[in-house]
């Protein structure tokens, strides 16, 4: 056989080989050469057409055209450039009056359903990995387009289609401004599962004026309360929790109550940090050096108990004498957490304050920021990370009031969550939840000011969640 046959010879092989095959020969074969076809097409690189980021900040004059629309269906955005496309997508929305209740995904290079483009993926396309791409909460709007005339693509609805083209006319520099806002525009959008019309004639017989548009309302929708928790700085993972129950009947509580955090940050002073972090450090002193001897069964010993239980707020109304810690769960609880969140380790029978705790030990400010980036654990949306998120951004909320744990359960309810026995989650499920911040949170503060778990949030507690959910780096 040549070494690179023509086409014609093999053909001509191929046709050789299965000369006398049955039907069922036939079938098997053919199965065998789809699979293998779908197998080589699922293998192939899709290109990496995305950008390092611009080194300055820039606003971008973009035009976004609803493709197929007869006449012109289009909007005109100035759009921060480092905005993330989870948030341009936001954008999109807001600017076609649509509602996010389908899927959708960017594209570079082509289509969004093209082969040869760079993807970049809803979260559910992520999780069903049926396309490769890149989360669009992980990528820059500077990094898709830079130059004018740069082009993005954008799909939303994959049974409607709503195909968008995103145009970069000019670049600016970046203002003190919104994330986007809308310049010009022609003609309304079509609405949600209206079945992909995008012609006048057609879209009069669901829509009252084909022609309206109106830039105040555009603008109006992108003041929605998504847009200024994003601005100010909030944790991003808290406010797509609130974006997603913004048609829940928790949402409109727990949104009013993010906006509250968006107030100026007052932080405790000096002095009052270290009065409120004095559990902590205690444990830090403690175990540098020798460290704590712990108990053959690997527990504190009474004297040391009856120390830290002095001054750790949770233990005030414990009932009994205190100086056993097998007795004492808030004292283990918190004990605990400090281990999880790195400032202790056990070895060879003692309790020691790690490497990362000894820096910490005389810097009450970096404490306080260490402390902060541990309270919300990270993972990948699972019932500790979203319990812990709302629990903190309560705890910021309440200061000086009781945390409201069966609302916080509701909320849970809401995203789908449910107790283990697949029973509505109640506030006390709440307490035992791997992870959670509240042996830290209910332990910041003077230990003669807290009888109880029901306490009202001490003020620096208090001070502590908003600045966590200030300074995270998924916010």
């Amino acid at each position: 056989m040549p070494e690179n046959p023509s086409p014609e010879e093999l053909k001509r092989q191929f046709e050789a080989a299965i000369s006398g095959m049955e039907l069922d020969d036939l079938r098997s074969l053919t199965d065998t050469l789809l699979s293998r076809a779908s197998l080589s097409l699922t293998e192939i690189a899709r290109p990496a057409l995305r950008r390092p980021p611009l080194p300055e900040p820039a606003m971008f004059r973009i035009r976004v055209d609803l493709d197929h629309s007869s006449p012109p269906i289009w909007r005109r955005l100035d759009i921060h450039a480092d905005a993330t496309l989870d948030v341009v997508h936001q954008v999109l929305q807001a600017a076609f009056g649509w509602t996010d209740s389908h899927l959708h995904r960017f594209a570079l290079g082509g289509g969004p359903f093209d082969r040869k483009s760079e993807l970049f993926l809803c979260p559910f396309d992520v999780e069903e990995g049926d396309d490769q791409g890149a989360p669009a909460s992980e990528v820059r709007l500077d990094e898709t387009m830079q130059a004018p005339g740069d082009v993005v693509r954008y799909v939303y609805d994959y049974g409607d289609g709503w195909q968008l083209t995103l145009r970069l006319e000019e670049l600016r520099p970046k203002a003190d401004s919104p994330t986007a806002v809308c310049r010009d525009g022609r003609r309304a959008a079509p609405p949600e599962d209206c079945g992909g019309i995008t012609d006048a004639a057609s879209l009069a017989a669901v829509i009252d004026d084909p022609a309206h548009f109106d830039v105040d309302e555009v603008n109006q929708a992108l003041r929605d309360p998504y847009f200024v928790l994003r601005e100010a700085g909030l944790d991003s993972r808290l406010v797509n929790l609130a974006h997603r129950l913004q048609y829940s009947e928790t949402g409109d509580a727990l949104v009013a109550r993010l906006v509250s955090l968006t107030q100026p940050l007052a932080l405790p002073s000096l002095t009052e940090m270290q009065v409120a972090l004095r559990p902590v450090t205690w444990f830090l002193e403690q175990g540098s050096g020798d460290g704590i001897t712990l108990t053959s069964a690997g527990y504190l010993k009474p004297p040391d108990v009856e120390a830290i239980c002095a001054i750790l707020p949770t233990m005030a109304g414990w009932i009994g004498k205190n100086n056993r810690e097998n007795n004492a769960h808030p004292l283990q609880d918190f004990r605990a957490w400090l281990q999880a969140a790195g400032l202790l380790r056990k070895s060879k029978g003692k309790l020691l304050t790690t490497r990362a705790g000894l820096k910490l030990l005389d810097n009450t400010g970096a404490l306080w920021d260490y402390l902060a980036s541990r309270l919300i654990p990270t993972g990948k949306g699972d019932f500790a990370e979203l319990s812990a998120l709302l629990i903190v951004a309560h705890v910021a909320s309440s200061p000086n009031k009781e945390v409201p744990f069966d609302t916080i359960a509701r909320v849970l309810g809401d995203l789908g969550w449910q107790s283990g026995d697949r029973e509505r989650l109640r506030g006390y499920d709440l307490y035992r939840v791997d992870g959670s911040p509240l042996p830290l949170l209910n332990n910041v503060g003077e230990a003669a000011k807290r009888v109880s778990f029901r306490e009202p949030v001490h003020l620096a507690a208090a001070a502590l969640a908003h600045y966590a959910l200030l300074t995270s780096t998924a916010g």
